[in-house]
């Protein structure tokens, strides 16, 4: 971004400002809405602070150009001066939680749980600092990530957005991600969001948006203490957490967004809540909103009843349910954030160093992606040295996953629900189109009916999971643990249908077990590559398997799968999570975290 500002400048400029503001502009200020619900004209006339593209949201045809003209239209809106408008520019949000990945053709790196794997700081600020070009070049200014999850349970759809069960390998991560993001908060910075305030990978079953069970004591230990990390890195806002804590919702939770955050922990920035976070607080919107500002939200991310909110906000500063003080406090945090990242002195967007950057999607931050996934991989079995595969061997390629970049890519890719196939990533490579450039004499097949074992020296398959997001990735037997979490929770709870009911891959998706077992009952030596979001029970299909890898989500870059299998790199994956033997939560361990081969 654009400030040198020093920290009493910055609090004199926001003064200034603050002076000459109505109770509707500041209201306004606190006001985020999604693109498809306001146009820049509305978004002028009702002061709003921050527009936001939620998963899957894209203007035009989805291109960089449709970015920086959207982008631009809010900006010169928002901008406006005159005796009604302040003209300060709204901040403009978006997912970046594995690359610029809403944007067809941005480079999408692998998620949070691969990463966790990779166990290399230095590689997690490099790809920071590409997803922060790559959404400089499209004109906005906010990501919201990080995510800080510590995830306890791979029943939860949201596990694959955790670095690790670990928060030590979180905090690890968490000053190169803040500081490759904003950079800091210079030209060529945008503003972070650490996420999600806080416990929601302690929530009992996986439940996404569910009740963490959890003393305080482990709440702050495991929990909070990346966020400690985020704070000390100087990340600029938090989004608070749909999750409950001990039966109370993080949304409306006094104690932890105001005394913990804000007054121990020293957060000076600002709290933003989650995508109509506050809806679940109470039956009565108009309460809700009460509730979300007075526990300490400043911003509100209300999709699509952003006009109801405001409304409602100013009558109760006008009934005196919600104080002033209190409404000054969230907008003097929102301005302050938006003068240290330089966004008023910030030209239009298009007009910006970084603006259409021919950085974008190009081969310097795929060369990033694909190291990363060469450095997530964890290979978990190699019988008889299978791996690495002679590059002049007749190999059969084959399984759902084999040739489908959405798949590799997962949730939050295009989609809010990830998508499959090839055709909206024409500058990424599937796992098959990586092996066909290394081994010339390598097929692949969707139909293995007429298969011989004469005509192949070894198959490669390719598995495992199908994308998700949040709570449409829960895995969860039967609606009893719905019931039983919303007999906890103090307010509402918002249910989703899961993803399925096991997380033993054999049930889970059966059609891979068969497939493996259709080329082992040919006597064919089977490699296979598990593409998932969690840790999964795979008894079956590794005992009958000659090696097996965990590629996670792994993102565009398929072809770093097939540079570790071929020999050109070693494995150098350890996982972040243990791996489970059995279906139960405290099951016995197969793989410890901290494992993972290498060739010899």
């Amino acid at each position: 971004m654009y400030s040198t500002l020093n920290k009493s400048a910055v609090k004199a400029k926001v003064a200034q400002l603050m002076s000459t503001m109505t109770l509707a502009q500041k209201i306004g200020q606190m006001t985020q809405a999604e693109r498809l619900s306001c146009t820049p004209i509305e978004a002028k006339n009702f002061h709003l602070g921050s527009i936001m593209c939620g998963a899957g949201s894209a203007p035009g045809d989805n291109k960089l150009q449709d970015w920086l003209k959207m982008a631009d239209d809010y900006w010169l809106s928002s901008t406006t001066k005159d005796e009604s408008h302040h003209g300060i520019p709204i901040l403009f949000g978006v997912d970046a939680i594995h690359g610029h990945s809403n944007l067809i053709d941005a480079t999408v790196f692998p998620h949070n749980i691969g990463l966790g794997a990779a166990a290399d700081p230095a590689l997690i600020k490099e790809i920071a600092i590409a997803t922060r070009n790559e959404v400089l070049a499209s004109g906005l200014d906010w990501i919201f990530a990080p995510n800080l999850a510590v995830a306890k349970n791979n029943h939860w759809g949201r596990f694959y957005e955790s670095f690790s069960q670990s928060p030590d390998i979180t905090t690890k991560y968490v000053n190169n991600i803040i500081t490759g993001l904003q950079n800091p908060l210079q030209a060529d910075g945008v503003v972070t969001c650490a996420k999600h305030w806080v416990g929601d990978g302690a929530t009992s079953h996986g439940i996404d948006q569910g009740n963490a069970q959890v003393s305080w004591q482990e709440l702050n230990k495991t929990h909070i203490s990346p966020y400690i990390s985020a704070i000390k890195s100087g990340v600029l806002t938090v989004m608070a957490s749909f999750n409950s804590w001990n039966g109370d919702k993080c949304h409306g939770h006094q104690f932890l967004l105001t005394e913990v955050l804000k007054k121990q922990l020293k957060f000076s920035g600002f709290v933003v809540s989650d995508m109509n976070g506050i809806d679940y607080l109470s039956e009565d919107f108009y309460l809700s909103i009460a509730q979300g500002v007075n526990s300490g939200i400043d911003m509100f991310m209300v999709s699509q009843n952003w006009q109801q909110f405001i409304k409602h906000l100013q009558s109760h500063v006008e009934l005196g349910t919600v104080a002033l003080s209190r409404i000054d406090d969230a907008v003097s945090r929102i301005l302050t954030v938006k003068v240290v990242s330089g966004l008023l002195n910030a030209p239009k967007p298009s007009k910006r160093e970084w603006a259409n950057h021919k950085s974008f999607g190009a081969k310097t931050h795929r060369e990033i992606a694909r190291k990363a996934v060469r450095k997530s991989l964890v290979l978990l079995k190699n019988s008889h040295n299978t791996l690495p595969l002679n590059k002049n061997a007749r190999i059969l390629v084959t399984g759902k996953n084999a040739n489908n970049i959405g798949h590799q890519c997962g949730g939050f890719t295009i989609d809010w629900q990830g998508v499959s196939g090839n055709d909206k990533f024409e500058q990424g490579t599937s796992i098959w189109q990586g092996i066909k450039n290394i081994a010339t004499n390598a097929v692949l097949k969707e139909q293995l009916d007429n298969i011989q074992e004469k005509d192949h020296d070894v198959a490669i398959v390719v598995v495992g999971e199908t994308p998700y997001a949040e709570g449409f990735g829960d895995i969860r037997d039967g609606n009893n643990l719905i019931i039983e979490a919303g007999s906890q929770i103090n307010g509402q709870i918002n249910v989703s249908q899961p993803y399925g009911s096991s997380i033993e891959l054999k049930n889970l998706h059966p059609e891979d077990y068969a497939t493996i077992n259709k080329l082992t009952d040919k006597n064919i030596p089977v490699v296979v590559i598990l593409i998932s979001g969690r840790t999964l029970v795979i008894n079956a299909e590794l005992e009958q398997a000659d090696a097996f890898v965990a590629a996670w989500l792994p993102g565009t870059e398929g072809h770093g799968v097939s540079d570790v299998l071929f020999g050109d790199f070693n494995f150098q994956g350890k996982l972040s999570f243990d791996w489970p033997k059995k279906l139960c939560p405290n099951s016995q361990v197969l793989f410890p975290l901290g494992f993972g081969l290498r060739y010899s």
